[in-house]
């Protein structure tokens, strides 16, 4: 990769954009510590790439450094994290920069981990330029829930909807059905790697009998934890998920949990988690390590969310099909009254699988 006939400031973009490529190469594998990238270029032209491959492992510096070899004296470090600055599982990035005469480092953006921060006061220090900001906002999105972790008491939340060209996820007699197509449902594998949690209502734990797991894709460091969301803990001990409770981690969040059921979906190691709230039930998730959590449905669930203002981001993805008027629609268990003036979202993210699009909306503050 080279780009001599960009001017600089594309120039840079080029390679961050790049860095940020790399990064997603830890998908699933790098938590709690964030995906990062990171490239070397000489005189325009990239001599050394690397990533964050696994948490506990060297960091995405590093790995770039190592293939560039003598090739990084003089040259310029692209990263999409402020390199760290402290003895973690590995060594400050900072010295293996400073150790490989790299000349200039350009960074996306500050770490907001206080532990880890400060990287780039001492490489300014040590003689070496650092520019920062570059691709700022695909940056802060690719880590989001790591950065939201720090200033939040509750999981970063993603709901996650499949819907007919007529907004509905459910056909009028409520049959479990496919709507979205084989490449579909292999991306909602892959997403569900990359998070602590995958949670579902009740409703749809007895209506389609899920396993929540991550399937015909790369396996995830840690699996994510499976939760339902059952105000009375009536999951079923036949179900799926119960009968699977030793292979993966399985917990019920109940506002009113009938304490027999309770009992024995205990007795069963499933982990019954009392909340009065919904927003109680978020904090005790992120207070027991839950930082990131993929909401897959159904409406009355989706709806609640929403109405809280608990959704960071909402991924669509719709099917080429009509349900009719009588189907169940995704949006129509929400609470509360609408605003008076429609809200229009940012759009993240659109890209087409199979016959289906996947569409991702900004919901949270921004």
């Amino acid at each position: 990769m080279t780009d001599d006939h960009l001017p600089a400031k594309e120039r840079d973009s080029a390679f961050m954009r790049r860095a940020l490529e790399l990064a997603q190469g830890g998908w699933g594998q790098t938590a709690p510590n964030p995906m990062v990238g990171a490239v070397v270029v000489q005189n325009g032209h990239v001599v050394g790439e690397g990533w964050h491959e696994r948490y506990g492992e060297p960091h995405a510096e590093i790995n770039a450094l190592r293939a560039a070899g003598e090739r990084a004296r003089g040259s310029t470090l692209y990263v999409s994290l402020e390199p760290c600055n402290h003895h973690g599982k590995t060594p400050p990035c900072t010295e293996a920069i400073l150790a490989a005469g790299v000349s200039r480092v350009v960074m996306a953006m500050p770490d907001p981990n206080p532990i880890a921060s400060g990287g780039r006061e001492r490489l300014r220090a040590a003689g070496v330029e650092v520019d920062s900001g570059m691709e700022l906002e695909a940056a802060r999105e690719l880590n989001a829930p790591f950065i939201h972790a720090f200033d939040s008491g509750r999981p970063w939340i993603v709901l996650k909807l499949a819907v007919s060209l007529d907004a509905a996820i459910a056909p009028a007699d409520r049959a479990r059905t496919w709507l979205t197509g084989i490449e579909s449902r292999r991306e909602v594998h892959r997403l569900r790697a990359g998070y602590d949690a995958v949670a579902i209502g009740i409703g749809t734990a007895m209506a389609d009998d899920p396993l929540l797991t991550v399937r015909d894709v790369d396996p995830p460091r840690v699996a994510p934890r499976r939760i339902v969301f059952d105000h009375r803990a009536r999951l079923s001990l036949d179900s799926a998920l119960v009968r699977t409770v030793r292979e993966s981690p399985v917990m019920v969040v109940s506002r009113r949990p009938d304490p027999r059921r309770a009992a024995a979906l205990r007795t069963a190691g499933a982990e019954v988690l009392d909340a009065p709230t919904l927003r109680d039930a978020l904090s005790a998730l992120a207070a027991r390590g839950v930082r990131s959590m993929l909401v897959e449905g159904g409406a009355r669930l989706a709806g609640s969310f929403i109405a809280e203002g608990l959704v960071d981001r909402l991924i669509i993805f719709q099917a080429p099909v009509v349900l009719g008027d009588d189907a169940l629609k995704a949006f129509s268990q929400i609470d509360g009254t609408a605003p008076p003036t429609p809200r229009r979202l940012r759009t993240i993210a659109h890209q087409a699988f199979g016959d289906d699009v996947m569409t991702t909306f900004a919901l949270g503050a921004e």
